[in-house]
């Protein structure tokens, strides 16, 4: 019963320490929330709701793009930016997480030394885990508490190894794409995809010998989304250049976001966009936990190495397998 009171205490501790902006409460809060251990799960549970009737107004940045784009130089002279307006900056860097090993990097800090010293930013580094668009299967819930800490600009980096990036969309109010001048694939933008998604094209690294390839980028990236309608916001698309290395043009994108922002904000489209992002994690939601019932249940566990084996071996098709062993966890679950 004390133990019961004990966590009771030190979880009612720590949301208040989130929500005081303490950055190592936070990250505590994270780590919980991102753990796949059933005995965590409550806890994360308690600390999101509460977390989230004190979150702050703020925009969502999602910023993706090839690796080599820049993406890391890029957030940290955009956030180093938003400090100086007296903004706090959360940038949640997704790591690439190994197939082979489950093991990841995490080296997005040492990628943005500056912005990592500053005070009023924060730098959360999650292995993608394999996850859809390469974001960490609990980013969205991290946004709730960097939020409840006072964070205005919420930065999302993804992997950008070419996974489906619908998942980034479906949990930011302004998705840009990061591009490299004179790579080769500016036609590309005519093709629907990420493009569709995007509400900014950025070419980074427009500078020097780049400087006549990045504006060539620019005009035909321009081109390419003048065949796309406007999206149902009414906003359109704007292709811009900059050097995140010699910190060039950021203010510039800085200033799109913003205006993009307001116009939402005025027209009721970012609150409307908000709300069909949480119908859409709502359905999430329950895929993740009914996948992690399912692969937690014990008779599942017991049948399933011996369905792999079998399938290996060709004695059993990968259908009926799955068949069986959804069969078995609804018999057990009623």
């Amino acid at each position: 019963m004390a133990t019961e009171k004990n966590t009771s205490i030190a979880i009612e501790q720590l949301i208040k320490g989130v929500q005081k902006g303490d950055t190592a409460s936070l990250a505590r809060a994270i780590t919980l929330v991102e753990s796949t251990r059933q005995e965590s799960a409550q806890k994360a549970e308690t600390i999101l709701e509460e977390c989230r009737k004190t979150t702050c107004e703020s925009i969502r940045i999602g910023i993706t793009g090839v690796p080599g784009v820049g993406k890391s130089t890029f957030i940290e002279a955009l956030g180093l930016l938003l400090t100086t307006f007296g903004k706090k900056v959360a940038v949640l860097a997704i790591d690439p997480t190994s197939s082979e090993t489950k093991g990841s990097i995490l080296g997005d800090k040492t990628r943005m030394p500056e912005l990592v010293k500053n005070p009023n930013a924060f730098i959360r580094p999650s292995p993608s885990s394999e996850s859809l668009g390469g974001v960490s299967r609990k980013t969205r819930e991290s946004i709730i508490l960097c939020e409840a800490a006072g964070y205005e600009v919420i930065l999302i980096e993804t992997v950008g190894v070419g996974q489906s990036e619908t998942i980034v969309h479906s949990m930011v109010d302004f998705f840009l794409l990061l591009k490299l001048p004179g790579a080769g694939d500016e036609l590309q933008g005519i093709k629907r995809g990420i493009i569709e998604m995007a509400d900014a094209i950025v070419i980074n690294k427009a500078d020097g010998d780049n400087l006549k390839a990045a504006r060539i980028a620019q005009t035909d990236f321009h081109k390419a989304l003048h065949l796309y309608p406007p999206k149902a916001n009414g906003w359109v698309p704007k292709v811009l250049s900059c050097s995140a290395l010699k910190n060039e043009g950021i203010a510039e994108v800085w200033e799109l976001i913003a205006t993009h922002y307001q116009e939402g904000s005025k027209s009721g489209s970012l609150i409307h966009r908000r709300k069909e992002q949480n119908k859409y994690w709502l359905l999430q939601t329950i895929e993740d936990r009914l996948k992690f019932d399912f692969y937690e249940n014990n008779g599942v566990k017991k049948m399933l190495q011996t369905l792999m084996t079998d399938v290996f071996e060709n004695k059993i098709s990968p259908f009926v397998a799955a068949q069986q062993l959804l069969s078995l966890y609804k018999s057990e679950s009623n």
